[in-house]
């Protein structure tokens, strides 16, 4: 390994610029996205990175998980791996590495929407969600209940954002995702695929959710939105169906991702009945 060891920021690799105060939400919104950057927290995650074909541009630890990093990066020999005690790591990142591991990744090139679309029979859309523990959380459901891929709007938090890759236990790395485009083209793209669109919203003509699922069609994208104000009116255009969870004591709707892993449980659960 290209183990190169750090005392302190005064005479510091060039490298190091892409761990420096990552609680700065600004910097990190510029260096993820613009630099092809993200960002994979402990061994298991990036493990996961690696298995999907992700190319390591560093990695930073303490010389404890040496260890860990060796067997990582068997087959990146040549990765910068940056060492240095446990305080200095915080200076560098703003925060404490509780998960021993991280690594600087390449982003991959996101797939275009219909090539997704093509070869998928359950698809979760998320529309605006700001918060990166709510994408996160939706795609480890989405991983783990059934859906083929996911879906996200232009203004949707960045999945490869730290802390959705990190919530997502790195699920977010294996299941297929893509950016949509306006929600006229979308719909094309949905109809064009075969699709149902079926919205998540409260709605009084709304069937309830055990009832879609019960007989479901082929191909159905389950779109939901905002943490606040939930789907867009465009976004409820474009919807084939409207459904439901019901719910009790005055309650009107749950948290986004609670919503998505119920809802596509019961569309898996419906797909088994139906067949």
């Amino acid at each position: 390994m290209r183990i190169i060891p750090i005392t302190s920021l005064d005479h510091a690799d060039a490298g190091l610029a892409d761990y420096l105060s990552l609680t700065d939400v600004a910097l990190r919104r510029k260096l993820e996205p613009a630099g092809g950057l993200y960002m994979a927290e402990s061994e298991k995650v990036i493990r996961r990175a690696l298995d999907a074909g992700h190319a390591p541009r560093s990695m930073l630890l303490q010389d404890k998980f040496l260890p860990q990093a060796e067997a990582l990066l068997a087959d990146h020999p040549n990765t910068p791996v940056y060492v240095g005690s446990e305080a200095l790591l915080e200076t560098i990142t703003g925060y404490k590495m509780h998960r021993g591991v991280l690594a600087a990744m390449h982003r991959p090139e996101l797939p275009d929407a219909a090539e997704i679309l093509a070869r998928a029979r359950t698809v979760l859309v998320l529309e605006d969600i700001v918060d990166h523990t709510n994408v996160g959380a939706a795609f480890r459901n989405a991983a783990g209940l059934g859906a083929d891929a996911v879906l996200v709007t232009e203004r949707c938090a960045d999945p490869l954002y730290r802390r959705s890759v990190r919530v997502s236990m790195g699920t977010v790395l294996q299941i297929p995702w893509a950016r949509l485009p306006k929600w006229d083209a979308a719909k094309s793209l949905f109809t064009e695929a075969g699709f149902e669109t079926v919205a998540l919203a409260l709605d009084p003509d709304a069937i309830a959710l055990a009832d879609y699922a019960a007989s479901r069609p082929e191909r159905v994208a389950l779109m939901l939105g905002t943490e606040g104000d939930g789907l867009s009116r465009a976004a409820l255009r474009t919807a084939d169906r409207t459904v439901i969870i019901p719910m009790q004591h005055g309650v009107d709707s749950l948290n986004v991702a609670a919503t998505s892993g119920i809802a596509l449980y019961a569309l898996l659960d419906g797909a088994g009945t139906a067949n």
